[in-house]
């Protein structure tokens, strides 16, 4: 299919049209060439203790060193079950210089989401901080796990280490109970890991930039998620597409360290992208392990300068909520990335409002390493669409029957770029693709004469919540083992904090059936995020001839009944 391209006319004139990643023979190569460029910098801050591009290149090797000495084949999976602490770049980096798979995890995920991603990726060996370590105690003998990597989040912070271990152990006692002590599965603590790989040799394998890198999981339309599989040159596209849109901004900037606000959790996929921008251009990290303390979020944010804040909506608003959040420096700012889920005008007028920075949205998904579409980022205004396909990505919005549409027609995006998938891991892909090679999104779209996007719904049933894919099928598959629920079926509704909640509707057995049984049933087997924060019951659901739930009708009678 021949792709017309009337974006590339609106590209700034420092931003390519086109990006090479062949020009590294492998993701590895890119990250030897960012250490080697950058050893001096500082590459990450994390409550005041800072690590350099030297440090984390050290500590990287060590790991790699570690893990090859346990004798996995080529290729084997580890899992990283981590938030954003100093331990988790040289730790995903490691895995990938040994020639290993990484497949990261949500460390908030309850045992039973644990246990089907072990299961599916087939992870041998998994790095896991402490404060989470319960819920792979629940599960780990029943999946293919033998060695444990055991860290606490001060493990790479030195003597505030210790004081901060001692914190969220003894204070804040953030650490429920465990015990993984069994002769099933080895453990070892991140600490003789490190010590351990100082001392071994390190053989660098021969990569390509056809060898998978990341199995990234995101929800599944059957109820379980899938692991997308990532390449290297997959990953490596999205770094140069996204340093190369964002470099109309970040060339003109004259301080010699530009550190980028990193709250997003680096197990999220967009966080993951920025991560690699960063080091292409040597930036620096400033970890947020826990961006939902607003006001230690804030108090990060003031002993600094920050000129990158990417964020999801949510975030934006939360931080722009609390009063001291005003009181900050803002004069180093020049770049606001909005992703993840919508962002809207009231959001975005209020921080360029605050900070003298506009909010500049894009789109992106786990199949394209989080980079699709973006706004120009020297942009002011906020005009509402997701902006236009970056550098080497063909675009096209397509009908039901595969036909292109016409401009500011409605139809599906499909992708196809250096940065696109080529599926998902242990599933037959056929019909993600169309007959042409293109990826199907599920987001329904229209692009007009200068190839602005804008997204104008779903064709799958995901739920947005706060930037985090929910799929209905899951929530669904997971509630009917609820005793008491007869059927139930899951929508999204628009949410002022979270953009989109999850609403469930429920056929009970009895009047036994009560809203808080739903609730705690919903708390032990699914991440907060997917939980339902609103529960009605009904005596039926809406269903086709052929028994599909209709998920549109109630979503037009949820509408109906709130009008």
């Amino acid at each position: 299919m021949t792709v017309n391209k009337p974006w590339l006319d609106q590209y700034p004139a420092s931003v390519p049209k086109t990006i090479n990643p062949d020009q590294y023979g492998s993701l590895v190569a890119l990250f030897d060439e960012c250490f080697n460029r950058f050893r001096q910098h500082p590459m990450s801050i994390c409550m005041g203790v800072t690590h350099t591009y030297d440090d984390i290149d050290k500590a990287s090797l060590a790991i790699a060193a570690w893990l090859q000495a346990q004798g996995l084949p080529k290729g084997s999976i580890v899992a990283l079950m981590m938030p954003n602490v100093p331990q988790y770049l040289p730790t995903m980096i490691g895995i990938l210089r040994a020639g290993y798979v990484c497949t990261p995890i949500n460390p908030l995920y309850t045992g039973r989401e644990l246990r089907h991603q072990l299961n599916d990726s087939g992870a041998q060996v998994i790095f896991v901080v402490d404060n989470f370590a319960q819920a792979l105690e629940q599960v780990v003998d029943e999946t293919s796990i033998e060695r444990i990597v055991l860290s606490k989040m001060g493990d790479m912070m030195g003597l505030k280490g210790i004081l901060v271990n001692t914190i969220i152990r003894q204070v804040k006692r953030l650490v429920p109970k465990y015990n993984l002590n069994d002769p099933k599965h080895e453990v070892t603590k991140f600490p003789e890991v490190l010590k351990q790989g100082r001392n071994l040799p390190f053989q660098a394998p021969k990569m390509g930039l056809e060898q998978i890198a990341v199995l990234q999981y995101t929800g599944g339309t059957t109820g379980l998620s899938k692991g997308t599989i990532l390449t290297q040159r997959n990953i490596t596209a999205a770094a140069m597409q996204s340093e190369a849109w964002f470099r109309p901004v970040t060339s003109e900037i004259s301080e010699v360290y530009i550190n980028m606000v990193m709250a997003l959790p680096l197990y999220h996929i967009f966080a993951f992208m920025l991560s690699l921008l960063g080091m292409r251009s040597g930036h620096t990290f400033i970890l947020v392990p826990n961006p939902r303390d607003i006001p230690g979020f804030i108090k990060t944010l003031s002993r600094q300068p920050f000129h990158i804040f990417p964020a999801v909506n949510t975030l934006f608003k939360g931080l722009l909520d609390n009063p001291n959040f005003k009181q900050l420096d803002f004069s180093s700012l020049r770049l606001s990335q909005a992703g993840g889920m919508a962002a809207t005008e009231q959001t975005a007028a209020l921080w360029l409002e605050v900070t003298g920075c506009p909010m500049i949205e894009g789109w992106g998904m786990t199949e394209c390493v989080a980079v699709g579409t973006n706004n120009i980022i020297t942009d002011r205004k906020f005009n509402g669409t997701i902006g236009m396909p970056v550098p080497s990505l063909d675009t096209i919005v397509i009908d039901d029957e595969g036909n292109p549409v016409g401009l500011n027609q409605a139809g599906e995006m499909c992708i196809k770029g250096p940065n696109v998938t080529s599926g998902y891991y242990n599933k037959d892909n056929i019909n993600e693709f169309t007959k042409d090679g293109y990826f199907r999104t599920g987001d329904i779209v229209s692009m007009d004469e200068k190839g602005y996007v804008t997204l104008l719904d779903r064709k799958k049933d995901m739920v947005l919540v706060s930037g985090f894919n929910v799929y209905p099928n899951e929530i669904e598959s997971v509630m009917m083992g609820c005793d008491g629920i007869i059927d139930c079926a899951v929508i999204g509704i628009p949410d002022e904090r979270q953009g989109e909640a999850v609403k469930i509707y429920v056929v009970p057995a009895d009047n036994n059936v009560t809203k808080g049984t739903i609730r705690e049933f919903a708390l032990v087997n699914l991440t907060g995020y997917k939980c339902p924060r609103h529960i009605e019951f009904v005596r039926e659901l809406p269903k086709s001839n052929v028994g599909k739930i209709l998920h549109r009708k109630l979503r037009e009678k949820h509408v109906s009944d709130n009008s």
